[in-house]
């Protein structure tokens, strides 16, 4: 069989951000080789306006649902067979299957060849549901999946799921637990990526300790340079952030998400504790490695002046790079169960309204209107990846002097700044009618 299998965008746009789809790696070690398959991430490239394949699969996220729907009308043939996974199916499966033949939930390990097979014998199932119970293993490297080079960045996944139960985040939809590849799967697939900078994509790197530094002792030998994602309890900790910079860690991305205590609780945000942040700021910085800060907005306890306080903490602090989001109701969360119960979303599918655009409050605040909280972030990023925020961060931290860490810094502030021009008030799917999706 001809199978074509695409990464979406939110909507038409060639980006300037886009990191390596590790799933297709992953796609292509389960495909069979009697199979002939093709990767395209929109993210990367331009679509074209007609597919020829047996199979057409979507990868697809709330953010990116209309824009699989919308392609997935576009590309029906008599001849193919539409399927779509990926996080959105965990939750939204019914949806999919308005558009869609298959949809398979949660893992591929365990149902991308089960569905293959189906289709060979002419009977594809509506629904194939993952039960998380294979091990993680390490993936090895395939010439040609990857046409682009996502600026010389590997990239490499050590464990799926998360510790935590944050009300607002949507990897519980899809992991009811943490699986984790062992220290020397994870090395094996270092030693084969030709990129010397590499990014974990995990949700967050650290487990617990014991785990931590055995994996950091096994791949420090490898003397790639990284970035991955930590909880705030992995911060507090000098020997973790020593053996992680003698493994070769050089950017962390962490969630500071409010630095309102009240918010975090709401959050059910755990491992933080506001009063401590810039104490774990210097920590940090002590041992070299820079921050990428995420935050998030517009909680019941928030009020107008969250954006200038807020902001006012990121540039104090030299944050390297940032993210300034406002809260947003993802299904299946308890945000979204809540909004819905208290009648607060101003869509009830906001990810498929036609109206609804990138950027927008998708609820109703408690203590600010919905144009505040959007128009309040907006200025955030803006203000942040001004020239002149820039260098002051840049010069603020000696941290930011070295040669290696200097160019990073200054790419991710560039590109970010670029991206936020480039998507705020799009039109998710694209600047496209009801009809497209109806």
């Amino acid at each position: 069989m001809k199978i074509i299998f695409i990464r979406l965008n939110m909507f038409e746009h060639i980006g300037t951000d886009a990191m390596k789809p590790i799933l297709f790696g992953i796609i292509r070690h389960l495909t069979p080789e009697r199979h002939e398959i093709l990767f395209l991430d929109e993210r990367a490239e331009a679509l074209p306006d007609t597919l020829d394949a047996d199979i057409i699969a979507f990868s697809v996220e709330t953010y990116t649902a209309k824009r699989a729907y919308i392609l997935a009308k576009r590309y029906r043939t008599e001849r193919s067979t539409i399927v779509m996974g990926g996080f959105h199916a965990s939750v939204c499966a019914d949806e999919m299957l308005d558009y869609a033949d298959s949809v398979l939930i949660g893992d591929a390990e365990d149902t991308w060849l089960d569905f293959l097979t189906d289709c060979e014998n002419g009977k594809p199932q509506p629904k194939y549901i993952s039960h998380e119970t294979l091990p993680l293993t390490e993936i090895p490297e395939y010439p040609g999946v990857y046409r682009h080079r996502y600026h010389g960045i590997g990239v490499c996944q050590i464990s799926r799921g998360c510790k935590f139960h944050c009300d607002f985040c949507s990897i519980k939809t899809m992991y009811k637990c943490v699986r984790r590849k062992s220290p020397e799967d994870v090395a094996a697939e270092l030693r084969r990526m030709k990129e010397k900078i590499v990014f974990f994509t995990d949700d967050n790197l650290f487990y617990n300790k014991q785990d931590a530094l055995r994996l950091f002792e096994t791949i420090a030998p490898l003397k790639k340079r990284w970035a991955c994602q930590i909880s705030m309890d992995a911060a507090r900790d000098d020997e973790i952030l020593d053996a992680m910079q003698r493994a070769g860690c050089f950017l962390v991305l962490m969630g500071f998400e409010s630095l309102n205590t009240s918010s975090l609780a709401e959050m059910h945000k755990a491992a933080n504790a506001a009063q401590d942040y810039e104490m774990l700021i210097r920590r940090i910085y002590a041992h070299g490695i820079l921050i990428y800060g995420t935050f998030v907005l517009g909680c019941d306890a928030d009020t107008p002046d969250v954006f200038e306080r807020t902001l006012a903490f990121a540039v104090r602090n030299h944050i390297a790079v940032t993210n300034f989001n406002p809260l947003i109701p993802m299904p299946g969360t308890g945000v979204y169960a809540r909004m819905e119960r208290e009648g607060r979303l101003r869509y009830r599918k906001w990810w498929l309204s036609d109206t609804y655009r990138y950027g927008e409050t998708a609820f109703l605040p408690k203590n600010m209107t919905p144009e505040e909280l959007q128009d309040g972030c907006l200025w955030m990023r803006t203000q942040f990846y001004s020239l002149p925020c820039i260098l002051r961060r840049f010069f603020g931290n000696i941290v930011h002097m070295r040669p290696m860490i200097a160019f990073v810094f200054l790419l991710a502030n560039l590109i970010s700044g670029r991206e936020i021009r480039a998507k705020q008030g799009q039109l998710l799917g694209g600047e496209l009618g009801a009809s497209d999706t109806d």
